[in-house]
């Protein structure tokens, strides 16, 4: 393991919650969107986690050979959640259907603040992390003075 790995570890996981937070904005931003360009009303979306490290096998062996820490985490994919949509009796609504129900996007406020606050926490965990190996970074620095 290098001098900098942990920080590129957590570098990673600070954009990988950035990222998480950006969705969680949008699918906030639009949760009374009932038409987008692909037509339809909005779908919530999520970020999909995977570590860095590739494969079982492959990151088996390189614990068995060595001691190696991983190297971080990425989002490899966004998905649009297929939860049902929400019907609301609106038949005053441009896209109401003829018994007057507009489907609404199936985000949930509730959850996406839940989202939020887990994804400031991680947030926050990657900077602590970032603290405490600059903090022992200074440590060995003053005792090599």
């Amino acid at each position: 393991m290098g001098m900098f790995d942990s920080f590129d570890i957590s570098a990673s996981g600070l954009t990988a919650q950035r990222l998480r937070m950006d969705l969680i904005s949008e699918n906030i931003a639009n949760v009374n969107t009932t038409r987008t360009a692909s037509g339809g009303p909005y779908r919530r979306k999520l970020a999909v986690f995977e570590a860095k490290n590739g494969d079982f096998d492959k990151v088996f062996q390189e614990r068995l050979d060595s001691v190696s820490p991983g190297k971080g985490v990425r989002v490899t994919k966004i998905i649009e959640d297929q939860s049902p949509l929400k019907l609301v009796y609106n038949p005053n609504h441009p896209d109401a259907n003829a018994q007057g129900y507009v489907e609404m996007p199936n985000v949930n406020i509730v959850t996406e603040m839940v989202d939020m606050i887990s994804a400031t926490r991680a947030y926050e965990a990657n900077v602590a992390s970032i603290r405490a190996t600059k903090e022992m970074f200074a440590k060995a620095m003053e005792i090599g003075r």
